[in-house]
């Protein structure tokens, strides 16, 4: 054989242990890190296969089911999609604009309770920028933000 077919075929072998091995690597552990987004009518349907998968439910918190623990540190609250209800018990600080009826996500598991238990909150909010109207007067807008 000559030395240019012998270069052309290491260089083709080479080139697809590469591959091979590339692509091993990045489908390994691609299952393990996927996390999926559910709203509670999808995380209700599953019902125990839910249990113990780390997912992020979608949805709004429900009116008049907000309640903080201060000696356990959770705060436990309604996320609903108006189908479906899921209870909620998470730790750590919520974001600064968290309410209720506002739209949120939070990333954690269902527990054999039903109760979804997660350690990471997120709010949904816009971000389009609206400029203060002409005539509003300062004192109005911190008003509306403090209601938040």
């Amino acid at each position: 054989m000559e030395t240019t077919t012998k270069r052309r075929l290491f260089l083709l072998g080479a080139i697809l242990v590469s591959l091979g091995a590339v692509g091993a690597v990045s489908m390994g552990n691609i299952g393990e890190n996927l996390v999926y987004y559910w709203d509670p009518s999808q995380l209700v349907a599953a019902g125990d296969d839910a249990n113990g998968a780390t997912v992020r439910l979608g949805g709004l918190v429900q009116e008049g089911s907000l309640v903080w623990s201060e000696e356990e540190n959770v705060l436990r609250f309604v996320v609903t999609d108006d189908e479906a209800e899921v209870n909620v018990r998470s730790t750590g600080a919520p974001p600064q604009m968290f309410r209720e009826g506002i739209g949120v996500v939070v990333e954690g598991t269902l527990d054999p309770s039903g109760t979804f238990v997660s350690s990471r909150l997120m709010v949904k909010h816009s971000n389009e920028y609206r400029a203060p109207q002409d005539g509003v007067a300062p004192e109005e807008l911190y008003e509306t933000v403090e209601n938040l």
